[in-house]
């Protein structure tokens, strides 16, 4: 009985760290940065939003699994770093969000998705009929600016982590390079495997953006708002957002039949909103990634300098004991 968690009196700290491993907290948010804070299982979750187990658990804390931004027919699915949330048309999904990493990223959540909303409605409010269309067609889709949250904060993250560790590599790579000696060379390794990895965290990310770029399928699957709207609309798609409406496969049934089918340029053209979006953040974390290669090529080049100096002091004690020798 001792094993059953609740007839333990005092936890440790290694079941603590567990505990928190496997939480079940979600912070749900709405369209206008309304949030709850809910303990939930993962069949509270797949039925509220409708997600397959299968893609639910990519966001398991206990499974291995790469960066994902993936595209269902309801839901986003993201898994960037600490982020683990899903986005439907309509509300945010945040894993953890009592995590120190996570707790800004709410914040922000609830500071910039009602931020179209709050605008339109000012609009139709003191203007009349037609100014509040225009504002309607201008507005950026709820799952985009969820999107844009997610992404500006792991590639800030990452940034940061890399900035952080350039001000400690270069200066003890200078310091290794004018005095060789125990204590900076296992300094240097210690920062060189800190940069490896990070490195291999930064890419997972540059990846995912540059598979998604690449596949304009990937991204249209991305436009829940748009996908609601053929299921809700009539045919004739006259209650469609304005910014849909002129979509090639307005009033088409949802399947990939269909969408494969309407991919014309005009339909290419549907995707550019979502495509920009995703290039602002893919040049960010491209250039994080151009500073962790400037600063293994500085490793490198520093190894190389370290190695010739090693080699020519190898040298000249050999010289030394030859002459002894003799």
């Amino acid at each position: 009985m001792a094993r059953e968690g609740f007839l333990v009196p005092v936890e440790t700290q290694a079941s603590l760290k567990k505990k928190t491993a496997v939480s079940t907290s979600w912070v749900f948010l709405d369209n206008s940065g309304e949030s709850t804070i809910l303990d939930v299982d993962k069949y509270a979750i797949m039925r509220r939003v409708q997600i397959h187990a299968r893609d639910l658990r990519i966001l398991d804390p206990l499974l291995s699994y790469p960066s994902t931004i993936l595209g269902r027919e309801k839901v986003i699915v993201l898994n960037l770093e600490h982020i683990k949330a899903i986005v439907t048309a309509e509300e945010v999904l945040l894993r953890d969000p009592f995590d120190d990493n996570v707790i800004p990223i709410v914040e922000e959540l609830q500071r910039r998705l009602p931020l179209a909303s709050s605008i339109c409605l000012g609009q139709g409010e003191e203007e009349e009929h037609p100014s509040t269309e225009s504002g309607e067609e201008n507005e950026f889709p709820f799952e985009f600016r969820a999107l844009e949250v997610v992404l500006e904060a792991i590639c800030s993250f990452l940034d940061a982590r890399t900035r952080e560790l350039e001000t400690d590599v270069y200066p003890a790579l200078d310091e290794l390079t004018s005095k060789i000696s125990s204590r900076n060379l296992d300094r240097v390794r210690k920062l060189k495997s800190a940069m490896t990895r990070l490195t291999n965290r930064v890419q997972k990310v540059r990846d995912e953006l540059e598979q998604l770029l690449d596949d304009d399928e990937d991204m249209s699957d991305l436009y829940l708002s748009r996908k609601l709207s053929w299921t809700s609309s009539p045919v004739t798609g006259f209650d469609a957002p304005n910014w849909f409406i002129n979509s090639p496969t307005t009033g088409s049934k949802i399947s990939k039949t269909s969408r494969a089918s309407a991919a014309t340029t005009q339909e290419e053209d549907d995707i550019d909103e979502l495509e920009m979006l995703l290039e602002a953040y893919f040049m960010q974390i491209d250039g994080t990634m151009h500073k962790l290669t400037t600063m293994r090529e500085y490793i490198d080049d520093t190894e190389d300098y370290i190695n010739i100096q090693l080699d020519n002091h190898r040298n000249q004690l050999i010289q030394v004991l030859s002459l002894r020798n003799k």
